[in-house]
């Protein structure tokens, strides 16, 4: 008694006032951390510099990686073995039955040498002009995925299985002279041959995949982006270039790279906004304005909920309050008296 109690229409008590700690009580990011995380739409010219920067930086410092020949093949015959053991050790059957087939193989070739930077690009290009929310921290999946690769590369350099001694693994490059590989004929000598582990064709391939799986809203679109790195993984195989665990890796170093992006942006690239145009560069989004109560009915008053006692509504309408009152202060007149 004595207090009340306010309710919603729908009859639950008003939703708590927004904490100023941010969701589960946790402090909003300041400083570097906050700019970071701010949407705001990636400039073309730094885009294009950065990536061209980034990639030559990765080249040099993949292929400054020591050439150790005698670990690389004697990792190699490991993991040959421990496929072996594992029963998963068909790549040398599969190399020979592609080899079989000019056409195919051929078209494996070019597909190993060109779609792994050509389908890279253009997954980019769409992210930058259509998602623009989340281009920079996809993009940080791929340069984290990139970058933890070289970690690989220097601590276990590992030989291709064309180039293992006594397996009989087919080199497709030399053995049908196609174009475009920097791992066989004449430029395998600008490009460090033994470093096979992690497989970056797997780790590109599968961050396109998913992120066209993600974001893209066609179905045909999606199905497309799953089939893209499972295509990937025959390819590495049948042209002698990776053994399945060397895909292992490469998946390794995605998850990686996902856990980079998670830090830094505080969730999943597909989870943030897909557009910035609201956003103005530099400041963080506005909180939404709270709701306004729904407007409600005057209560009645006791006068309009029940009339008084004795009182005959009119058919013409209320009387007036003064007419009201003079009638009430009138006595009855008295009876007259009998004669």
């Amino acid at each position: 008694m004595g207090e009340t109690t306010v309710t919603t229409s729908d009859g639950r008590g008003p939703a708590p006032a927004p904490s100023p700690t941010g969701p589960a009580g946790r402090t909003p990011p300041t400083g570097p951390l906050r700019r970071l995380r701010t949407p705001r739409r990636p400039r073309i010219w730094f885009e294009v510099l950065l990536i061209a920067i980034s990639y030559w930086v990765y080249s040099l410092i993949r292929n400054a990686v020591p050439e150790q020949k005698a670990q690389a093949m004697a990792n190699a015959d490991w993991i040959w073995e421990a496929e072996q053991r594992l029963g998963i050790a068909v790549e040398h059957g599969v190399n020979h039955a592609v080899n079989s087939v000019t056409w195919l193989i051929v078209g494996m070739n070019y597909y190993y040498a060109t779609l792994h930077f050509v389908v890279t690009l253009g997954v980019l290009v769409w992210l930058y002009r259509r998602h623009p929310g989340r281009y920079a921290a996809t993009r940080t999946v791929l340069f984290a995925t990139t970058a933890v690769a070289l970690v690989g590369y220097y601590l276990y350099p590992l030989a291709p299985p064309r180039l293992m001694d006594g397996q009989h693994f087919i080199d497709t490059v030399l053995v049908h002279q196609t174009w475009g590989s920097m791992a066989s004929g004449d430029l395998k000598h600008m490009s460090n041959q033994y470093a096979a582990m992690p497989s970056m064709h797997i780790g590109w391939s599968l961050w396109c995949g998913l992120t066209i799986f993600a974001l893209a809203s066609a179905p045909w679109a999606k199905i497309l982006g799953l089939l893209y790195p499972a295509l990937t993984l025959v390819v590495i195989v049948a042209t002698a270039n990776h053994f399945w665990l060397d895909a292992v890796g490469g998946l390794v170093c995605l998850l990686f790279g996902y856990l980079v992006a998670r830090l830094c942006y505080g969730t999943y690239p597909h989870r943030l906004p897909r557009q910035v145009d609201a956003v103005r560069e530099g400041e963080a989004a506005p909180p939404p304005a709270p709701a306004a109560p729904p407007a409600r009915e005057p209560a009645p008053t006791a006068e309009r909920a029940l009339p008084p006692e004795g009182r005959r509504p009119s058919p013409t309408g209320p009387a007036p309050q003064g007419a009201t009152a003079l009638t009430r202060a009138s006595p009855e007149p008295a009876p007259a008296p009998e004669p």
